[in-house]
């Protein structure tokens, strides 16, 4: 892959680069830009290249739906069965029909695998220039901390995307990968293996747990040893390595409180949010308006893509969930929105979501929630689940009872309690990027038409929109085509089959 080498200029202060992982930054010097040297010589100068990463994820790259990881997180959740599209407009459309992910030249294959690596390669660059920065061990230590998480986040995100899900029972996973990029370079890497993969994305937030330890962050947009264990237990789920994904969450969401129903209800627009552990504040002076998350996730905002096609939720998902669950009242079966303003031309469909909340009308500004405390809950029941842990059903009603106090503690067992504590999560974590990922990661087929068993006999997908109603576990489209740009740029990376 052709990346940053070191001659080149890095921007401070505020942001890091936007260009591709196969383009160079311009060779120019205004007064924004500063050389390598001076930007990486001293940790105060680090942590400001630091600071340009944590900004750098709700960014607008290059379409206007691209902003950072909003953008990839609504890709992977469209990409799913519990978000709809009640008419054939808005972006993302090719993944909503899944026609753009089997196709190489597409700009939304091609979006999240730049998006990741941009963020590697910055992580990269500050992690070669720490060691011998000047500056306190301890400085050192939180940059070089929070470099790791990112590298290793990027490289999760990637091969998630790009390589075959890993499996348990096949250790080595000798599957094609991505290309694992721990320099910054222009080497031309191969794809690793699966296995290579995850065996350095483990290493790294290994590292990063040690280095992290009894560092307090300033506020939720940096990285500290919560997100880490946080990460930890992502991991080892998406690896079945249950044990580890167990100790992990508990030990992430140990001494924070889940939120109350009143802020349930609130937008989830604010990263000061007590449930939150990661999180990306939108400045207003940085706000990049109609590329916002809340420009295209939001109920309220002014866009045209809420006026015409709000984002709804699967009616089959949500039939289920009694009134007294706080999680049921941020939909609308109705499609009416009689608490929050919407502007007179917003077309109202039954279903959609007002789960976000832009700051108004004309303001799209929306925190955007990477991690929080009810996902670990989530980790620790499933895993335990898995593990025949007695104690899962407990962790379940410790979580869902904050969201619905009439909540019974289930006294399922095996398969039927892990499709219940599934069932949570999918409602739960709805519209912050998991969907597409726990349905490969579980080895599950896509579902729009649901089942029958629920009170809705009809599926609110509308076959001529969705193109796509079910797609077989194991399919060769869940792995996503790579960019054929960064084929034709590196010649020894192999395409997914298509």
């Amino acid at each position: 892959m052709k990346t940053l080498n070191k001659t080149i200029l890095l921007v401070v202060l505020s942001i890091l680069s936007l260009s591709s992982c196969s383009e160079d930054f311009l060779v120019k010097k205004p007064t924004e830009f500063v050389d390598f040297e001076s930007a990486t010589s001293t940790t105060a100068n680090l942590f400001s290249l630091l600071n340009g990463v944590h900004r750098s994820l709700y960014i607008r790259y290059e379409g206007q739906n691209e902003t950072g990881i909003a953008g990839c997180m609504q890709q992977v959740d469209i990409a799913g069965e519990d978000i709809v599209y009640p008419i054939s407009n808005g972006w993302f459309l090719g993944v909503y029909n899944w026609n753009n992910l089997s196709n190489e030249n597409s700009q939304d294959v091609a979006f999240p695998y730049r998006t990741f690596y941009r963020i590697n390669r910055n992580a990269n660059t500050i992690l070669e220039a720490v060691d011998v920065a000047s500056g306190s061990d301890a400085d050192k230590k939180i940059i070089k901390g929070q470099a790791l998480l990112y590298r290793a986040f990027s490289h999760f995100q990637l091969v998630q995307l790009y390589g075959k899900r890993y499996d348990a029972t096949a250790i080595p996973n000798n599957q094609l990968g991505i290309p694992l990029v721990l320099k910054v370079s222009n080497e031309q890497l191969p794809r690793a293996t699966v296995e290579e993969v995850y065996k350095q994305i483990n290493k790294d937030i290994d590292d990063a747990l040690a280095l992290l330890v009894g560092y307090t962050k300033p506020n939720n947009s940096h990285l500290d040893l919560r997100v880490a264990q946080g990460l930890k237990a992502r991991v080892a789920l998406v690896q079945q390595n249950w044990p580890v994904a167990s100790a992990n969450a508990i030990l992430a969401r140990a001494g924070k409180s889940l939120m109350s129903t009143t802020a349930y209800t609130s937008g989830f627009n604010s990263y000061t949010n007590s449930e939150w552990m990661w999180g990306s504040f939108v400045n207003e002076l940085q706000s990049e308006s109609f590329a916002n998350f809340g420009a295209y996730m939001s109920r309220n905002f002014s866009s045209t893509v809420i006026r015409s096609c709000p984002k709804a939720i699967f009616n089959k998902l949500l039939d289920p969930f009694p009134a007294t669950d706080v999680r049921s009242t941020i939909f609308s079966k109705t499609g009416q929105h009689p608490n929050i303003t919407l502007v007179s031309t917003a077309v109202k469909f039954p279903y959609t979501s007002q789960k976000f909340l832009a700051v108004s009308t004309g303001d799209s500004r929306c925190d955007v929630p990477y991690m929080r405390i009810a996902e670990m809950f989530l980790i620790e029941a499933e895993a335990k689940a898995k593990m025949n842990d007695a104690t899962a059903s407990q962790i379940l009603f410790n979580l869902i009872t904050t969201r619905n106090p009439a909540y019974v503690k289930s006294t399922s067992t095996g398969q039927t309690l892990l499709n219940e504590i599934y069932l949570h999560r999918r409602i739960e974590l709805w519209g912050e990027g998991f969907r597409f990922y726990d349905l490969k990661r579980t080895d599950s087929p896509l579902d729009r038409v649901g089942p029958t068993t629920v009170p809705a006999t009809t599926s609110n997908h509308i076959a001529s929109v969705a193109l796509v109603m079910s797609i077989p576990a194991g399919d060769k489209r869940w792995q996503w085509l790579l960019p054929r740009s960064e084929i034709n740029a590196n010649p020894n990376i192999v395409q997914n089959p298509n």
